[in-house]
């Protein structure tokens, strides 16, 4: 995840195995990612937070109510599985098209935003 800032990102990462002292640069947390999510976004500096994770981490964002947007580009290229975007029983979330990305290698990258509130 980053957030923007004077020197262009700021780079936390959830983990429970790695260490702070061995990543200079980087904020290394185990501290609940709702909590360390809310505290970024209540800074007076703005800027957007972008999460690169899995659907653990991104589950446990979007429960928290702390996901505005969703983007998912879709790689053309048939797996016969894969990995879900949100763990199994996640609860339902409503998400609202914004626009369509397609680029000339066939992705196309989807933009939603979150409805507020969790459907049925």
């Amino acid at each position: 995840m980053s957030k923007g800032s004077t020197t262009g990102f700021r780079l936390v990462v959830f983990s429970r195995t790695l260490r702070q002292t061995d990543h200079a640069g980087v904020t290394v947390t185990a501290d609940p990612p709702a909590d360390v999510v809310a505290a970024l976004r209540a800074e007076p500096t703005g800027g957007d937070i972008w999460l690169y994770g899995g659907a653990a981490l991104f589950g446990t964002l979007l429960a928290a109510g702390q996901v505005d947007r969703v983007e998912v580009t879709v790689i053309p290229i048939l797996l016969g599985g894969g990995v879900p975007l949100v763990p199994a029983g996640q609860p339902r979330t409503s998400l609202a098209p914004q626009r369509v990305e397609q680029f000339p290698s066939g992705q196309v990258s989807l933009h939603y935003a979150v409805a507020s509130g969790h459907t049925p």
